[in-house]
C-alpha cells in the first residue's frame, strides 16, 4: 500500500505526522510525504521521501498537490487539519483520505479553516491525538475519529547541560515555541523563574539569546532543545500554550503554566486549567512576579500536589491510547473507501 501525507512546512504542524508517518513505513507501506523543504530534513532522515509540491513552501494548495496525486497514485492520503488543499486534491482524485490532527480541535476565529467544515471533503475521519477527557465534546459527539496517542518527535540532539538525570532541584522547561515568542515577554518569565530555587531550561527559539542580556546561573538558554528528550525530565513546564508541547507535557504528567498569545493556545490552556492539570496568566496578567508565583504553586516539591495528580491522571489516560504501530495496522482500511 502507497501511502501520502501531507502537512504545513513547519514544526508544529508536521512533527505530530511523523510517528504515524514512521510506524506505516515499518508496516511495510511505500510512504511519501508532501510539505515544503524547511521540514524535509527530519523527514528525510526517517525514510519518509519527502517532496516539495509545485512551488509550495509553507501551505500547500489542491492545485499544487493534483499533479503528484497522479504521477504516485497513493491508496490513501493522511492529510493534516492545517492543509485543507491537500483533502481537497485527494477528494477530487477519489482518493480515501484522513484528517491529522494536531491537538484539539481547532477553534474558530484563528486562521483555520475549520476541517468539519469542509464542503469539499465532507465526511472524512480524524486522527485524533488529544486525550478524549480534553478534546472538544461536540467534536468527539460528531465526528468519526481514529484516536492515536500523542508520541513527541524531536530532531536527535544532546540535552542541556543539567537536565539529565534527575538532580536535586526542580527542573523547569520554559518555551514560546517558534513563531509567538518575544524577547520581552521571555525575558519576563525568566526573571521570575530565576528567583526559584530550581534549574531553568530555555528553548529561546525565534528570540536570539544574546537579547536576554546577562542570564542568573540557575539559567540555561539554548535556541532549540530536543523537547521530547527533554520532557521526561521536567517538573513543570512554562509555555504558550502550543498543542505540541501542551500534549507533551502532559504525556510525561508535568504540570504547566500557559502564557498564551494567540491561535488555539487560549483554548488549550482553558482545557488543560479546567482539568487541574495547569495554570494560566493571560497577557494583561504576566509579570515576574506572577510567573514565580505560580510556578511554585505547580512544583510538587513545594508541598503542592494536586496539579501533578491531575497531569499524571491525563498522562495515564494518554498511555491507554492506541499506538502509531496500532493505528497504522488499521490505515488498509480506510483505503478501501471510495
Amino acid at each position: 500500500m502507497r501511502v501520502l501525507f501531507a502537512s504545513l512546512a513547519s514544526v508544529g504542524h508536521t512533527y505530530p505526522l511523523i510517528p504515524l508517518a514512521i510506524a506505516a513505513r515499518d508496516a511495510g507501506y511505500e510512504v511519501h510525504f508532501a510539505a515544503g523543504e524547511d521540514v524535509h530534513a527530519p523527514l528525510a532522515a526517517n525514510g519518509l521521501r519527502p517532496f516539495r509540491p509545485a512551488d509550495s513552501f509553507y501551505e500547500i494548495y489542491a492545485e499544487d498537490l493534483e499533479p503528484e496525486l497522479a504521477r504516485l497514485k497513493p491508496d490513501l492520503v493522511v492529510h493534516e487539519w492545517g492543509l485543507p488543499g491537500a483533502a481537497v486534491a485527494a477528494a477530487r482524485a477519489g482518493i480515501p483520505g484522513i484528517w491529522h490532527g494536531f491537538g484539539r480541535m481547532i477553534p474558530e476565529g484563528i486562521g483555520f479553516d475549520l476541517p468539519t467544515r469542509n464542503t469539499e471533503a465532507p465526511g472524512r475521519p480524524h486522527v485524533d491525538i488529544c486525550p478524549p477527557s480534553l478534546q472538544d465534546k461536540h467534536f468527539v459527539a460528531t465526528e468519526e475519529r481514529l484516536v492515536l496517542r500523542p508520541v513527541p518527535y524531536s530532531a536527535p540532539a544532546a540535552l542541556p547541560a543539567g537536565t539529565s538525570p534527575r538532580g536535586s532541584k526542580p527542573l523547569i522547561y520554559l518555551t514560546l515555541g517558534t513563531a509567538f515568542g518575544t524577547a520581552e515577554l521571555l525575558g519576563t518569565a525568566i526573571e521570575g523563574l530565576a528567583t526559584l530555587d530550581a534549574r531553568v531550561v530555555v528553548a529561546a527559539g525565534r528570540v536570539r539569546p544574546e537579547q536576554l542580556g546577562d542570564l542568573p546561573g540557575n539559567v540555561t538558554v539554548q535556541t532549540w532543545s530536543p523537547q521530547a528528550d527533554l520532557l521526561p525530565y521536567v517538573d513543570v513546564v512554562v509555555h504558550h500554550g502550543g498543542s505540541g508541547t501542551t500534549l507533551g507535557a502532559l504525556g510525561v504528567g508535568a504540570p504547566q503554566l500557559f502564557l498564551p498569545q494567540g491561535a488555539d493556545q487560549f483554548a488549550n490552556a482553558d482545557a488543560v486549567s479546567a482539568a487541574g492539570a495547569g495554570l494560566c496568566l493571560l497577557p494583561d496578567e504576566v509579570s515576574a512576579e506572577a510567573v514565580a508565583e505560580h510556578v511554585r504553586e505547580l512544583l510538587p516539591r513545594h508541598g503542592h500536589t494536586g496539579h501533578h495528580e491531575a497531569a499524571r491522571t491525563i498522562a495515564e489516560e494518554i498511555a491507554r491510547m492506541p499506538s502509531p504501530d496500532e493505528v497504522a495496522r488499521q490505515l488498509p482500511d480506510y483505503a478501501k473507501r471510495a
